[in-house]
Order: C-alpha cells, then sequence, then structure tokens
C-alpha cells in the first residue's frame, strides 16, 4: 500500500512558478515509477509527466519546456516544477505511483492560474 499526499497548489498569477510536492509513504517509494495527472473542470484526466524508477522522464507536449517532474528518493517526494503558468493549467493536479502490479492516487491539490 502507498499513500500519497500532494501540495504546493493555489491560486497562481500567469506566467508563475509554483512547485508541487507529492510525499510517499507506506511502501519502497524508489521503486516505483511516478507522475503527475491533471483534471481540469468537464474534461478527462490527463497525464502531465512521468519518471520512471530509473529517472527516465516524460512530458505531455502541451507542458513540455515549462514543467519539470523529479524525484528525492532520500526523502520519499515527487515534484513537478512548473514555469510559465497559462490560465489552460487551471487543474486539479494528482500524484500516481505505479508498477506492473499496483496504482495508487493521491488526493490531488488544486491549480488555479488567473490571467
Amino acid at each position: 500500500q502507498v499513500q500519497l499526499v500532494e501540495s504546493g497548489g493555489g491560486l497562481v498569477q500567469a506566467g508563475g512558478s509554483p512547485r508541487l510536492s507529492c510525499a510517499a509513504s507506506g511502501s519502497t517509494f524508489s521503486r516505483n515509477n511516478m507522475g503527475w495527472y491533471r483534471q481540469a473542470p468537464g474534461k478527462e484526466r490527463e497525464l502531465v509527466a512521468r519518471i520512471t524508477s530509473g529517472g527516465l522522464t516524460t512530458y505531455s507536449d502541451s507542458v513540455k519546456g515549462r514543467f519539470t517532474i523529479s524525484r528525492d528518493n532520500a526523502k520519499n517526494t515527487l515534484y513537478l516544477q512548473m514555469n510559465s503558468l497559462k490560465p489552460d493549467d487551471t487543474a486539479v493536479y494528482y500524484c500516481n505511483a505505479y508498477t506492473i502490479w499496483t496504482n495508487y492516487w493521491g488526493q490531488g491539490t488544486q491549480v488555479t492560474v488567473s490571467s
């Protein structure tokens, strides 16, 4: 079992650079692949970025070049550095931990970008 708790969301002005954090507990963090997803009102949940247990990263086209996913295995924490935020980035951001056998989600943190 993995427990995931996101933090760092809130109201941000367009162009801002907040950092989201996801604190993990209950399992060996380093063995999990991790991801950030987001869900805007009226839309489906979508992938933002992923980082494998080995550190390989992938990004959606909509955030590539603006967002950076990283992990600190010593702190059991996943991060999402968001730069140059746009109003279209407004969504609930979810942390995800997965292996081939398991899939866990955090409760989400709201990010609202004002223009």
